[in-house]
């Protein structure tokens, strides 16, 4: 087999499974956590460095959400079986990175890593993102190539794949649609509002015995999972409105 079509038999595995591999660091987190005491030798300099770190995850959400919210219907969605794109976006985000999503998952996932204030874990997270990622990019990019050819070869050319461009900005030709980003993003929130309080709770009972932790990550917690069920909610209301509308069609005809 071809170096070629091996990247894209790989790539496509990843990125089917991509959304679960991840969950692979959870082990490497929790002892990262559980192995650096920096609660006691520095309580107020791990308050800050928990505030960096979160900030970091809460950038990689925003781009995420401005890239889903500003994108053509039929693209940049959370398929997993086969690549779809009906359209190429080149404005807003997708103007000065070539895979903007991908690139909210770093910062999200780097945030994490980061929370745990262990050197040698972001060291390995940031070799295993280069490896896992550039798979799946490289496979996205031979479809888009095959679907749309010149153009989108002239978008590559002037567009980064993964560190922005941001001087090249061109604003987004599609309004945002909020809907759709509360119902794309909800996993993503439950992720960032379920994992740095349990770390925080972790880190707590095993270098201090307690599990007291500061209210604004109950704040975190309780706030991701208000919008996470809100999420659910409008993704039923979604499905039923689009049965009722296929039933109404079929009527008609």
């Amino acid at each position: 087999m071809a170096l070629i079509e091996e990247f894209e038999r790989t790539g496509s595995w990843l990125f089917r499974w991509r959304s679960y591999l991840p969950f692979v660091f959870l082990p490497l987190i929790v002892t990262a956590v559980l192995r650096y005491p920096v609660i006691e030798l520095h309580p107020h300099l791990h308050f800050v460095w928990s505030i960096i770190s979160l900030g970091v995850s809460l950038i990689g959400l925003a781009v995420r959400c401005h890239a889903v919210g500003h994108a053509a219907d039929g693209t940049s969605g959370r398929n997993t079986k086969t690549q779809v794109a009906e359209t190429l976006n080149t404005s807003g985000f997708y103007s000065v990175v070539r895979h903007p999503l991908y690139l909210g998952n770093f910062l999200i996932a780097l945030g994490i890593v980061l929370h745990s204030a262990a050197p040698w874990l972001v060291v390995v997270f940031l070799m295993a993102f280069a490896l896992y990622y550039e798979r799946i990019m490289f496979t996205e990019e031979a479809f888009l190539r095959k679907k749309f050819g010149r153009v989108f070869t002239d978008w590559s050319n002037r567009t980064p794949a993964f560190v922005p461009r941001l001087r090249q900005w061109k604003s987004a030709e599609l309004p945002l649609d909020i809907p759709k980003v509360i119902r794309a993003e909800s996993a993503a929130v439950a992720v960032i509002a379920l994992t740095f309080p349990a770390l925080e709770l972790a880190m707590h009972e095993a270098q201090q015995g307690n599990v007291a932790i500061e209210k604004s990550w109950y704040i975190l917690l309780g706030s991701g999972i208000l919008l996470y069920i809100i999420a659910r909610v409008m993704k039923r209301q979604l499905r039923r409105w689009l049965k009722y509308e296929r039933i109404l069609y079929e009527a008609a005809k």
